[in-house]
């Protein structure tokens, strides 16, 4: 059974898929520096009743310390959606834990942030380099884009099957030599669509309205109706049109860590679209089977609430939510 998961990690992404293949994909990283917390801090989070903003991501989860939990040893690649510093934030801690095997970028080139008086570790970005340019032992360096088949990605050992069935919607070349040009790299971020047996799962990192206008005009089948939708920058309103929810439509969406007050909440209720945010339900985990997609979250006080069963559980002790079908959204 393949399973996505989808961490609560402060203001930045990260997501872990486990193929049906057996090979782990990691989409993005941040709060991977964290420090173990203390017995006060544990004994605080016991004593602690979330009220009405359930303040599930005070609490963000280390993404390394997370897929050692999950029994993950070898991350087959790992998809760099664009480079900033949320999306980066402690490569350096997870690269030497985990052997990986293939780096995905989009071949941006972000000139090196300024690390002064920022709580972001230079050493991160300078790891990130080193993959980048082709200088870790054992990586192998891919930069395709937008509508690139290629072996384990969309096809398969024999060219018929579809490998681990990810797809890139965008960006093309045009769209990445622009963003270089004005070093703003939100629209440079990869548009991936897994074609999971459930349906189709949307991970577009801090895409913007010119990466969605070139996913829509050319690779529209890729992202249209899709089951789930991790909502591009973190479902900040971020001075962004949300008309590409028109065509990818998806089922369920979640929105991520971003203060309440800067969450683009109309853009799915005006479109009468089932989400939840990260806030509320803190680590997601997609289940996924033929036709439909389970989902389990952290935050047990939040599944009572919502309608879920606090008494049905995944293998890691998360509470069911929902189920998306491919078809229809029971809750």
């Amino acid at each position: 059974m393949a399973k996505v998961h989808l961490l609560k990690v402060g203001d930045g992404d990260c997501t872990i898929i486990e193929h049906a293949s057996g090979r782990v994909t990691v989409i993005d990283i941040c709060g991977g520096n964290q420090q173990p917390e203390t017995l006060e801090e544990t004994i605080a989070k016991i004593l602690y009743k979330p009220q009405g903003n359930f303040a599930m991501c005070k609490d963000p989860t280390n993404p390394v310390q997370y897929l050692k939990d999950i029994g993950v040893t070898n991350i087959f690649r790992f998809i760099l959606t664009h480079p900033d510093m949320d999306h980066l934030d402690g490569f350096n801690n997870l690269a030497p834990k985990f052997s990986i095997d293939n780096f995905w970028h989009n071949d941006a080139k972000k000139t090196k942030p300024d690390f002064t008086g920022t709580n972001y570790n230079e050493n991160d970005w300078n790891r990130y380099e080193k993959f980048r340019d082709g200088k870790e032992d054992g990586v192998t360096v891919i930069t395709h884009l937008a509508g690139s088949r290629f072996k384990y990605a969309n096809k398969g050992d024999n060219d018929i099957t579809c490998g681990d069935a990810l797809y890139i919607a965008a960006p093309n070349k045009a769209i990445v030599d622009d963003c270089n040009t004005n070093q703003d790299f939100n629209d440079s971020s990869y548009i991936i669509s897994y074609y999971s047996a459930g349906g189709k799962i949307i991970i577009p990192g801090d895409a913007h309205d010119k990466s969605w206008r070139f996913a829509i005009d050319n690779y529209s089948k890729d992202i249209k109706d899709a089951s789930f939708l991790l909502a591009p920058h973190h479902g900040r309103k971020s001075g962004r049109s949300y008309d590409f929810l028109n065509t990818v439509n998806p089922k369920f969406s979640l929105l991520g860590c971003a203060p309440s007050k800067y969450l683009a909440y109309n853009a799915w209720n005006n479109r009468d679209l089932l989400y939840v945010t990260q806030n509320q339900v803190g680590n997601m985990v997609l289940e996924i089977s033929s036709g439909k997609i389970e989902v389990y979250v952290e935050n047990k006080k939040f599944v009572e609430e919502a309608g879920g069963s606090s008494t049905v559980t995944n293998n890691q002790g998360y509470y069911y939510l929902y189920t998306i079908h491919e078809e229809a959204l029971v809750v």
